[in-house]
């Protein structure tokens, strides 16, 4: 049985163990090694668009890093429960026309028992930067 630890129930150590752990996992830009800590049958919104299954996410981010580029993330713990994590993040990226962004959202996560991420909820907004007002 396939398990990503901290598994459930979340206390405030083991919350912010899974969120610094995405936040280290999505800075890699790695698609397979993060897809990999969501469940088989995951489902997620990412702004408008609705991504099913495991292999979906991993296609998404492969494509995501292809458009967006020298990305760097911060995850901060917003609050948890039982089960689930709510984070607010922030992260910034260039355009392939060199046009600087930052992220600004909040992600709601539920995770099985094996502490795999079958639900992310993500709300996300862009907001257009000069590369020298990047923080991260």
């Amino acid at each position: 049985m396939e398990k990503k630890y901290p598994i459930p129930p979340f206390n405030e150590k083991t919350a912010l163990q899974k969120v610094k752990g995405a936040e280290k996992a999505w800075n890699s830009k790695d698609s397979v090694q993060i897809s990999n800590a969501y469940s088989i049958d995951t489902e997620w919104r990412n702004r408008s668009e609705f991504i099913n299954g495991r292999e979906e996410v991993r296609v998404f981010l492969k494509k995501k890093w292809e458009n967006e580029l020298d990305y760097k993330l911060k995850k901060d713990l917003w609050s948890f429960s039982e089960n689930r994590i709510a984070v607010r993040f922030e992260y910034e990226f260039k355009n392939k026309q060199g046009q600087w962004f930052r992220a600004y959202g909040n992600e709601n996560w539920e995770f099985d028992e094996n502490g795999l991420m079958k639900k992310r909820f993500a709300s996300i907004n862009d907001l257009p930067i000069n590369e020298s007002d990047r923080r991260l």
